[in-house]
Formats: structure tokens, sequence, C-alpha cells
């Protein structure tokens, strides 16, 4: 794709791309926060995805069925309240290249890492480090370090940090690959990201997984920035668990009910795992003879009866996911897209803008740096959000910049290089 050496000639090809855009018509399925009249730039789905129209429906149709049927509502209507997560785990495993019964949608994401790493982190021995990057999301860490705690052990001695190369942004896969290598003896755990947050680089969970294979040693992803963002094959690659928020590409609201996967190897072991009433088989769950009998697949590591209404945004939005054709025509536009953006700050912007996120390894996401004796970022950042641009900042000196390919467009990505120049 080749940008024209100017702006409003690059609004022409903005407006061709769009056209020839077939994923297009999705935008009309979301609200679009408006700015002085006008719809906003709304390149913040990393952070929290836009509300689908028919979200509110879904949601009312269970709020009907509590008005009209009560406690009967666990077993009435076309989605009963019993089992209406099981509605979410075909296209929810689709997502993430997964097979339903690998897949259950239950409590938040830090939590679910919580209820995995009961299962998948058993330090013994020398083999008692666990493998985070260095710059984690502080929830990870927190995470991370207190499973340590819970052990016994020490996270100053027992969490191995991956770090960047000096003067680096990003870490290197061979590097990644590396430190596997050399800690092996004694890994209990590796815990990563399918995307990092700050920088949106795209790490190879294939060959990560692939390296940590070769030790026996568990891995896990937390999937937060990369599920509805990546073309993802969990079950081939043969990730043991993941667990991912459903609030950002997701689109089904704040806070809303997380993911999470376990490999069917795992299925039917004797793990270690924390257990509830609706991880118990369903057949037998309400015989109440306190002898646990857990489900099979992933629904094993579910504890209660999940929020119904929170369950209903998530199904909704896995609707729209469904219509648009899965991951792979919304990857192959978010590709676009997110080149197109590439190409304008490269072209028309280059020395005042440094991109974090690596072009080999990027989704939806491109991280911005304000560089040179110009405006501080956060004063350019604060300048946009005025134009009616919405991105997010993050400490110390980060834009994140995230179009994404449901309700996004080329005439999107050019406004906010046209605004961000005039701002420069």
């Amino acid at each position: 794709m080749t940008i024209s050496a100017d702006l409003q000639s690059a609004r022409q090809e903005a407006d061709k791309l769009d056209v020839a855009d077939r994923l297009s018509q999705f935008r009309k399925q979301f609200y679009i926060p408006s700015h002085d009249g006008s719809e906003v730039v709304y390149f913040c789905g990393n952070s929290l995805g836009l509300q689908p129209k028919i979200t509110a429906d879904a949601m009312q149709l269970e709020m009907k069925k509590w008005q009209d049927d009560a406690v009967k509502g666990h077993f009435s209507g076309d989605f009963p309240w019993m089992t209406y997560h099981e509605f979410l785990q075909e296209t929810g495993a689709d997502l993430v290249g997964a097979k339903p019964s690998e897949v259950v949608y239950m409590n938040s994401l830090t939590a679910n890492l919580h209820f995995l790493m009961v299962s998948f982190y058993q330090p013994q021995g020398q083999k008692r480090k666990m493998l985070i990057e260095a710059h984690a999301f502080p929830s990870d860490h927190y995470a991370a370090a207190s499973q340590l705690k819970w052990h016994g052990l020490d996270a100053e001695q027992d969490l191995l940090l991956l770090e960047t190369r000096a003067g680096e942004d990003t870490l290197r896969t061979e590097d990644i690959l590396g430190t596997i290598d050399k800690h092996a003896a004694e890994l209990a755990l590796i815990l990563l990201p399918g995307v990092q947050y700050y920088t949106g680089q795209v790490l190879d969970m294939k060959a990560i997984t692939k390296k940590a294979q070769q030790y026996d040693i568990p891995v896990g992803f937390d999937l937060a920035h990369a599920t509805g963002n990546l073309v993802m094959h969990l079950h081939d690659w043969g990730v043991d668990f993941a667990a991912w928020c459903s609030y950002k590409y997701l689109n089904s609201g704040p806070g809303a009910v997380a993911g999470a996967f376990v490999h069917e190897k795992h299925h039917g072991k004797e793990l270690p795992r924390l257990q509830g009433w609706w991880g118990h088989e369903k057949s037998s769950r309400f015989v109440m003879d306190n002898d646990f009998k857990p489900a099979p697949g992933a629904d094993a590591w579910q504890l209660s009866n999940p929020p119904i209404l929170s369950l209903a945004a998530v199904r909704a939005s896995l609707e729209v996911f469904k219509q648009a054709g899965g991951m792979q025509p919304l990857a192959t536009k978010s590709l676009q897209l997110t080149s197109f953006l590439r190409q304008m700050l490269e072209q028309f912007c280059a020395d005042k803008v440094r991109i974090l996120t690596p072009k080999e390894a990027q989704g939806c996401q491109l991280s911005l740096v304000i560089q040179g004796h110009h405006r501080p970022g956060k004063e350019i950042y604060q300048a946009l959000s005025a134009a009616g641009i919405v991105v997010d900042w993050r400490e110390p000196d980060v834009i994140r910049v995230a179009p994404t390919p449901l309700y996004n467009s080329f005439q999107d990505a050019h406004r906010f290089v046209e605004t961000l120049v005039a701002e420069l």
C-alpha cells in the first residue's frame, strides 16, 4: 500500500479503502460516542470496546424472563440460565482456536489467572521459579508474586523477569527462548501476555509454547489484548492454559465476565483445583452429597453460578463476531487498517512520532511516543481528546492507538493522523 504525498490525497485513498471494505457494515451495529455533534474517532478498544446495539436487547430478554418466570428462568426460554455459559462456548472457542470443551466464561481475568495457577503452578524443590516479563501489566505481576508467596517462596528470588535488551523497547523472541533454555531446570511455570499491553507487541506464543514443552514446563498466557484481536490456535499450539477479559476487543461492557482456556490434555486429570458447586458435573450437581465430581472440560474450574446479565452481554458481542465470519476476516482488515495508519504516521510525522510496536509483530494497537523538542506527549494526548479523538495514555510516555476492525474505518485512521499532525 502506497500513501499519497499529501494528507488530502490520503483522505481520498481512505475513502476508497472504506468503500472496498466488506466489514464496513458492522460499524452501524455499534453505538459511536459523539463530540461537538460528530462521531468521535474511537481508537480505545484496547481499553473498553464500544457497545453493540444488540446488547441491550440480549440483556432485556433476561430481565423480562426474570420478571415473568422468576426462578423458572433457570430452565425456560431459548437460553436457560442453568446452562447459559454453554451458549458462549462454541463462538468463544473459535475466537481463540480452541475446542468448545476447553473454554469457559467465568469470573474476571486476574481471578481466572489465580484459579488456573492453583492447578498449573506446582513448585517442587529446585523447580520453583515462575517466568514473567519485567514490565508485565501490574495485576499479572501481583498475581504471580502472590502465588509465590502463597507457596512460601520469595518473589525477589523466584520470580524470573524477562528484560528487553538495553536501548530496545520490545522483547526478542530468541531472548525469551534462550531464557527458557537457560533456566529450564528451575522453571515451574511460564506466564506471559499474548500482546504486551504497553508496546502492543505480539509475542510468538507458538514458539514459546513449543520451547516450554521441550522441558515439560507449563505455559499460560494472559490474552487480555489478544482475544478479539489476533488469530490464535491455542489447542493446536498445546498451550496449557489462558485467560482473558471480555470488555476490550470483545466489546462486552465494563467489568464483563472473563474467559478461560484449559487444554483438553488436562481434562479429567487429578489436578489441584479450587472447587465450587458450578464446577461439579451438572447431571448430579443438585444431589447435594458433598462428593465433588468435576465437570468435563474447562467447566470444572467454575466455582459459582455466573452473572447472567453479564453473560448476556458477552453472548451478544460474540454473535457480532460470528456474523463477521470470526477472527480471520477481522484480522485481515486489522492488518490493512493498522498498516495504513502506520504508513501515514511514518510519512507525515516520522520526525516527531516514534512507533514502539514492531511492524512484524503488531495487532490492532500501535504505541506512540512523541519525540524531539515538541510539545510533551501527554499534552498532545489531551489535545487529541479535546478534538474528539479517543485514545489512551500510559505512563510514562505512550499514547496507545487501537483501530479495531469491527467498528473503525480507514477514514478514522486518516482523521487521527490529520489531527495529530495539526497538534504536533
